[in-house]
């Protein structure tokens, strides 16, 4: 396969007026340390200006030291990072997210989102909206919104609050798609960004997936990735490697034909790669 340029990711719209690159990296699980530290400058080397990270992963201080360090302009780069649910409430998300302010050390993040519905009670997520809506005028966060939130989740905010979440972030790839989800998304002007974009590596070698790949000289994980774009979705893979991390970003000079998103679509079989569960499942 001959070497590429990687193109720039667009940028969508968000409904909160800020834009977000299409394509990101994510941090799952990625060490704290040089590891993280080393994967977000190849990132940014590659022309990625997105990266997400999320309290629960430990590596929000990393992220930042390798934004600063990168030399762009702080404006140029979206960093998102998140609530974890064990933090619910007014009070609680507040100083949980200026604690992630403070790990990152950028001055504000642009995408704060309520990691897990999870909760104690459905009055406690509602309250942390609340809050995340607060940080939103304060300039905490410039946009605001959901992790791992089903239909109902979006409802019974939506029910409580005229703020509309920017993105609902979940499990998204070909195997483990909701087109309820994303139908409900679209109308509402949410946008939906994909985790496990590459079902972590897991059913790469599918034969569907990898005969679309041979047609177009690409690598399966280009395929799914692509698949997501064609979907209108944000992607968030994950990689440690330089040379993943730039093959993953050029996904932006081909497209895939009707017929060859029929048939990755077909492959759904609600299999998921991550280990919390289905979110349709939480009260």
């Amino acid at each position: 396969m001959t070497a590429r340029a990687s193109p720039v990711a667009p940028r969508l719209r968000l409904n909160q007026g800020q834009e977000i690159p299409q394509l990101g990296l994510g941090v799952f699980q990625a060490p704290a340390g040089e590891g993280t530290r080393q994967a977000v400058r190849w990132a940014l080397e590659a022309g990625y200006r997105h990266i997400d990270t999320a309290a629960m992963y430990g590596n929000e201080e990393d992220v930042g030291v390798a934004v600063r360090e990168s030399g762009i302009p702080r404006e140029e780069v979206f960093v998102t990072t998140k609530l974890w649910f064990t933090e619910h409430g007014f009070d609680r998300a507040q100083e949980a997210a200026r604690k992630s302010l403070a790990r990152l050390g950028l001055g504000y993040i642009d995408l704060y989102l309520i990691h897990w519905p999870r909760a104690e009670r459905p009055q406690d997520r509602l309250d942390s909206w609340r809050a995340l809506e607060k940080l939103r005028r304060e300039g905490v966060c410039r946009s605001v919104g959901v992790s791992n939130y089903a239909v109902r989740h979006l409802e019974e905010l939506s029910a409580h609050s005229d703020l509309t979440p920017a993105v609902d972030q979940v499990e998204y790839h070909p195997f483990v798609h909701d087109p309820e989800l994303l139908d409900h998304c679209r109308r509402s002007r949410i946008l939906v960004e994909a985790w496990a974009p590459l079902t972590r590596g897991r059913r790469l070698g599918d034969p569907t997936l990898t005969g679309i790949a041979r047609a177009h000289g690409r690598t399966p994980a280009q395929v799914l990735l692509r698949w997501g774009v064609e979907h209108g979705l944000v992607l968030i893979p994950k990689s440690m490697h330089r040379e993943r991390i730039v093959e993953n970003s050029q996904i932006f000079d081909f497209t895939l034909s009707p017929q060859e998103v029929a048939a990755l679509d077909g492959l759904r079989s609600g299999e998921r790669v991550g280990m919390a569960g289905d979110p349709r499942d939480i009260p």
